[in-house]
């Protein structure tokens, strides 16, 4: 490392052969962890890639030789489990159904949520703290404990064994954690901007539609993400409140139930209902991070 006298001060110029020898040095002594983070996400994925290893095997083949013999033998595999299941199954119609059940109910509470968070941020009306506290409340509220009174309820409205009454049902139980994630997110947008948009004339639908949904985009993606998983995987609420409007979760346990081990039905199906969701997931996966780390940094 070379040091030369200025009229400032002595001015450092690094060394090309020490930058190098650093950056390996420091590339070396990541090794241990990049290896054990990779150690780790092999293990994460192992039931990913044995579900899907096995969706590709005969029921002969698997049991026989299991899925790892995959790797030793290529020629096992076999796409004819998916024909067979999208041709001969109601898979497909189960998909569908889960679907328009996930996408719905997805979309309602996000859009009152969205509009319940903005008005507790930001607009003064009487009682806002007390309902706020209450949505707090309903928070711990176990969903097990409203099965009974919403399935007569259902049962008198018309409602039991439709698509629209699923969507109601996750959308209520999803509103309180909506409301309270947007409503905090929402409260940290600076208020000056806010005061702005009001001395300019905007009226608060304005100011909603045109500052808070840009703003509040991070908060919003990371709250679809989670309330369409949710929605997508639930069997509880889909076992109780519906009989011939099945989605892929009551399918596939209906399969489990009535064959047992008909893994050759069973494989694909739990494959093709994970796959949208991982793919709903690493699509927005940006929008999620910035989400989870929105107001951590000011």
């Amino acid at each position: 490392m070379a040091t030369y006298e200025a009229d400032a001060g002595p001015i450092v110029v690094a060394d090309p052969n020490e930058r190098t020898s650093a950056r390996i040095t420091r590339a070396v002594a990541k090794v241990p962890l990049n290896l054990f983070l990779a150690f780790i996400a092999v293990l994460w994925l192992m039931p990913t890639l044995g579900l899907f290893f096995t969706s590709l095997l005969s029921p002969s083949d698997y049991i026989s030789n299991g899925w790892w013999r995959i790797f030793s033998k290529p020629s096992l595999a076999t796409f004819e489990n998916y024909s067979n299941v999208w041709n001969t199954t109601d898979i497909p119609t189960s998909l569908r159904i889960t679907a328009e059940i996930a996408i719905g109910g997805t979309i309602l509470p996000i859009m009152a949520a969205a509009l319940a968070g903005y008005a507790f941020a930001w607009i003064d009306f009487p009682g806002r703290d007390i309902l706020f506290v209450i949505v707090i409340a309903l928070l711990v509220v176990p969903l097990q404990m409203a099965l009974i009174p919403v399935f007569h309820l259902y049962n008198t409205l018309h409602l039991y064994d439709t698509i629209f009454g699923l969507i109601l049902f996750h959308t209520a139980f999803g509103l309180p954690f909506a409301i309270f994630l947007l409503r905090n997110f929402f409260i940290g947008i600076p208020k000056d901007i806010l005061e702005s948009a009001r001395i300019d004339g905007a009226s608060e639908i304005r100011i909603f539609l045109k500052l808070i949904l840009p703003l509040g985009l991070p908060a919003i993606a990371s709250l679809a993400i989670f309330q369409f998983l949710w929605t997508w995987n639930d069997l509880l609420v889909a076992l109780v409140m519906a009989r011939n409007t099945t989605p892929i979760t009551v399918d596939i346990f209906s399969q489990l139930r009535q064959f047992g081990s008909n893994i050759d039905i069973i494989a694909p199906a739990s494959f093709m209902s994970m796959l949208i969701p991982l793919v709903v997931f690493f699509s927005f996966q940006r929008y999620f991070v910035q989400g989870l780390l929105a107001g951590s940094v000011k």
